[in-house]
């Protein structure tokens, strides 16, 4: 399977999954609170920290009524207008360079998702390593062929898209000039319920469009994003906040800094625990096999006594003849005196 290099860092099955922390507003309009995410999400131990790069005029139109306004009850964001949302949430322009100053001085990787070109142009101008497509903007093709045109790598997000969809924005991105793209697999419901995630799509996805497969991931807790790393899932992203109960326009399904660094530590021991096929016992699991069953004298034996249940054992440890010769053995007798305890061997037949 093909690797992706984000930027100097390498994606893929044979690298631990790359864990992103996704700022969106929580910043809740304070680039000191900004600056303290990344703190945390370096903390917390993630290789990335991802920004939003949008305005409100650049995203919607000033428009408080109609199809601008949201009504879905079921929305965390119903009554506003997408306008006033979006105003709320969007990251100022200039606390882009300060935010990925602080994530470089800690570490980090610093990127970003641009909303339109002009949000494109600007983050060349800060020279970032690689850019995110959204889920809501994986059919915006235009904005698709002006990042790909950058010969960046690119993430693209494929939530709500069909086959048909994702093929589509999968051959622009080539035919434009991206050389390295991975997908990610994302159910665009905030937050989203697991029974929902259908996390066996990665590893069809994955031989679909034979790239690398993450997961952008909204649901609660670090559950479906761990079972993802078991189906191939090579990146993850997360929304983090300082605390949800601080509030902000994403809080709600965002992850608080022990939740990330819980899901840093899992998503590793998930990666490290898919190993290789084997049915052989490992280098560890050697020194466990004198633990096995095996045939052992429970009495003591005179010579030429027979062997009988009462006087031969399954017992551990495993120093003695396999189990599997009991049957074989019983009214079989011992050639000289055995004590109690000795392991049974052939040399005593």
């Amino acid at each position: 399977m093909k690797e992706f290099n984000l930027g100097g860092s390498l994606v893929g099955e044979k690298h631990p999954p790359f864990i992103v922390a996704e700022m969106s507003g929580n910043h809740n309009q304070s680039l000191q609170r900004a600056l303290e995410i990344v703190e945390a999400a370096a903390r917390a131990g993630v290789a990335a920290v991802k920004l939003q790069t949008y305005t409100a005029d650049t995203i919607t139109l000033d428009i408080n009524q109609g199809d601008f306004f949201i009504e879905d009850t079921d929305s965390l964001w119903q009554g506003r207008s997408l306008h006033e949302l979006y105003k709320e949430a969007y990251t100022p322009w200039e606390w882009h360079e300060a935010i990925f100053k602080r994530c470089r001085e800690l570490g980090l990787m610093a990127f970003s998702t641009p909303f339109d070109e002009t949000a494109v142009d600007f983050l060349e101008s800060l020279e970032v390593p690689c850019y995110k497509i959204a889920s809501f903007e994986n059919t915006d093709l235009p904005l698709i062929r002006k990042v790909a045109a950058t010969g960046k790598p690119m993430i693209i997000s494929t939530g709500m898209a069909s086959v048909a969809e994702i093929d589509e924005t999968v051959r622009v991105a080539w035919e434009a000039g991206c050389e390295d793209l991975i997908l990610l697999k994302c159910t665009s419901s905030y937050p989203a319920s697991p029974e929902d995630s259908n996390l066996l799509t990665i590893p069809h996805m994955r031989k679909l469009f034979d790239c690398p497969v993450g997961l952008s991931d909204h649901t609660m807790g670090i559950g479906a994003a761990v079972a993802s790393v078991a189906l191939g899932a090579c990146l993850i992203e997360k929304h983090f906040t300082l605390s949800r109960a601080d509030g902000g326009v994403d809080s709600a399904f965002s992850m608080e800094p022990e939740e990330m660094g819980q899901l840093v530590i899992e998503s590793e021991r998930a990666w490290q625990a898919l190993g290789r096929i084997s049915y052989s016992p490992g280098e560890q699991e050697r020194k466990s096999l004198k633990f096995r069953r095996s045939l052992y004298i429970a009495k003591d034996m005179a010579a030429g006594e027979a062997l009988t249940p009462e006087n031969l054992r399954i017992v551990r440890p495993g120093y003695g003849l396999e189990p599997k010769y009991y049957e074989v053995l019983l009214g079989k007798k011992v050639k000289q005196a055995v004590k109690k305890g000795t392991p049974l061997s052939w040399d005593l037949i």
